[in-house]
């Protein structure tokens, strides 16, 4: 059986391939062009492809294609109906990046939270070394205790990061993005009292037509000035244009974005004024991305490879 991965730089260089050897005749490339797909997938029975677009236009010349693994969760790139039409099963990765975002997520956080860019600029910078008393704290910063974590998408990460966000004393309350999802343990709210009660509020939704641009500037209008938002679901969610008037003129405290919209940055991205502020974070799409995340991402690529070859389906989208 011919696998071939067809972009492998996307996973890291540091992650050990050598199983898919034991699965057949295993070719990986670090970077493909879409107009590359079928010429480097030649004879392929099974392609391992991450961003690359995948429909018709782009496969419709692989006649031994029988399964496509995704080396992520989601799989908006792949032309699910086109795929059925031929037969050819499309497996997704799940839950192999959980613990890595939450890490990601508070790390973010805190990064704004407690001023640690002006902190830390302040002893590189030698500051320290004439301060006239032991402690600086000329940027005030507060604690987690007693605040309202706000979470958008309470999914398996979302569920997570109110568990961390309950052990830091945080009362955690949600908003449904779905309009369906009830939980018996945390608070949901109308997204106005979303908004309105939300100390942090944390992003962990899919992107959908009920999450695009969700966070506009109706919304920034009503969350409290002392806010911060960390958004770790998918760039637009929120409308960064709206973000940068309401960073600029204080509507919210600080934010913390892992995910915009394009990747990577555009060189007009609106964004960029945002480096210029030091209660903004921005980080390259990592929250997914420890070692360990990325190891155990290949391994369940490499399982559900292992399952289609006994005949079995594992993580096989049917819609």
């Amino acid at each position: 059986m011919k696998i071939v991965a067809l972009e492998i730089m996307n996973v890291g260089p540091d992650v050990d391939l050598s199983e898919f050897d034991d699965l057949g005749d295993f070719t990986a490339y670090d970077i493909t062009k879409p107009e590359q797909i079928e010429e480097r997938s030649r004879d392929a029975e099974v392609l391992i492809v991450n961003k690359l677009p995948i429909n018709g236009s782009t496969i419709s010349g692989l006649k031994d294609l029988k399964l496509i693994c995704v080396t992520a969760t989601g799989y908006d790139n792949i032309d699910i109906g086109y795929c059925n039409s031929r037969g050819i099963k499309v497996c997704n990765a799940v839950g192999y990046s959980t613990s890595s975002v939450v890490q990601h997520t508070f790390a973010s956080l805190f990064y704004i939270y407690e001023k640690l860019r002006y902190y830390d600029d302040y002893v590189r910078n030698r500051h320290y070394c004439d301060c006239a008393i032991f402690t600086h704290f000329d940027e005030y910063f507060n604690e987690l205790e007693g605040k309202i974590w706000g979470i958008a998408g309470l999914g398996n990460i979302g569920r997570r990061v109110a568990a961390v966000a309950e052990a830091f004393g945080c009362r955690v309350v949600y908003y449904s993005t779905g309009g369906k999802h009830d939980d018996d343990k945390y608070k949901r709210l109308s997204w106005d009292e979303f908004l309105k009660a939300s100390d942090i509020i944390s992003i962990h939704a899919p992107l959908n037509d009920n999450t695009r641009n969700l966070f506009s500037d109706e919304a920034f209008d009503k969350m409290k000035d002392t806010a911060y938002l960390v958004n770790m679901g998918r760039g637009p969610i929120v409308d960064e244009e709206a973000l940068v008037r309401a960073i600029k003129s204080g509507k919210i405290a600080g934010a913390a974005l892992d995910v915009i919209d394009g990747e990577p940055m555009r060189k007009d991205s609106p964004l960029i004024i945002l480096s210029e502020y030091p209660n903004v974070l921005v980080t390259p799409h990592i929250a997914w991305a420890t070692v360990e995340a990325r190891t155990r991402l290949m391994h369940e690529v490499y399982l559900n490879i292992r399952a289609y070859m006994n005949g079995e389906e594992r993580y096989v989208i049917k819609k």
